[in-house]
């Protein structure tokens, strides 16, 4: 039996394997899967993910980067570069982080931001071709209630693909993660809750590597650790720390195992439950 070829869709598209196994080995081993727009989101919100696959023998992390990355902000040193250099500098940046993180394997889908946003044909088949070879346990997302809509338009067109899938072959768990808006205002109880204590290091050097955002004075790398930090901190009022960093996720498999549900009514039924936490809090203290 010929080993399968993963025909990618867009000019330029790469799929890069760290450890250089064959192509299908490394996605077969894939049991938690991120897929997210830009280089360097994926160390900001699946860093779960990432960590539960670090250095095991019986799991993989896989990463998607749906866009090229050719409208990122640049500065200092790249300035002056053009879009097109711009894709290949983010890809090398975005190579050497799968490589620091011991991801299965990374993807590089190479799509212009209108296609995500307008669930381009071609963007659809990657995204079918990618699910269907790798058959992953969880995946780790953007969510509905992100404030960049590219990001958003990522969470549909992943949800899109997933609710195509055979039911017994969806992942048991879908997340949608923080990136640009945390979810902190989500109820405790509807918070996925992501301990990332260990190998600090690793978190460092992930986000170290995207050079190319940080020198420009985007200080990605120490708001996620504060974020994580302060997330730990204020999650108790009234015990000490469990954890030393946390992520906080919303779980999306209900869209999935459901595909009549709406995404607007779904995210607004997280809202509703805050607005009545609030209500009932300001009732409780002014029942005098």
């Amino acid at each position: 039996m010929g080993s399968t070829v993963i025909k990618l869709k867009a000019p330029g598209a790469e799929i890069f394997i760290p450890d250089g196994k064959p192509v299908e080995e490394a996605l077969k081993r894939t049991t938690h899967l991120g897929l997210s727009a830009h280089q360097d989101d994926l160390e900001i919100m699946a860093y779960e993910g990432i960590l539960e696959c670090f250095g095991k023998k019986d799991r993989g992390f896989t990463g998607v980067i749906l866009t090229n990355g050719a409208g990122s902000a640049r500065d200092a040193q790249y300035k002056t570069y053009t879009d097109e250099q711009m894709v290949e500098v983010r890809k090398t940046e975005q190579k050497k982080a799968a490589t620091i993180g011991e991801f299965s394997a990374q993807f590089l889908l190479n799509h212009p931001s209108a296609n995500v946003k307008s669930a381009h044909s071609d963007l659809m088949a990657d995204l079918d071709t990618i699910l269907t070879n790798c058959l992953p346990q969880v995946v780790y997302t953007h969510n509905f209630a992100d404030k960049h809509d590219t990001h958003v338009a990522v969470a549909s067109r992943v949800i899109e693909a997933l609710r195509k899938m055979p039911s017994d072959k969806r992942p048991r768990k879908v997340i949608g993660c923080e990136v640009w808006r945390d979810l902190d205002w989500l109820c405790d109880k509807d918070k996925v809750v992501m301990p990332v204590d260990d190998h600090e290091n690793l978190a460092d050097s992930l986000m170290g590597v995207f050079d190319s955002q940080i020198i420009g004075g985007k200080r990605y790398d120490l708001a996620a650790r504060g974020r994580r930090l302060a997330h730990a901190t204020f999650f108790e009022s009234h015990q000490v720390d469990k954890h030393k960093a946390l992520i906080w996720g919303m779980d999306l498999t209900p869209l999935v195992q459901n595909p009549s549900l709406d995404y607007f009514d779904y995210v607004k039924s997280y809202v509703d439950r805050f607005a009545d936490e609030v209500k009932d809090r300001i009732k409780r203290m002014n029942s005098r």
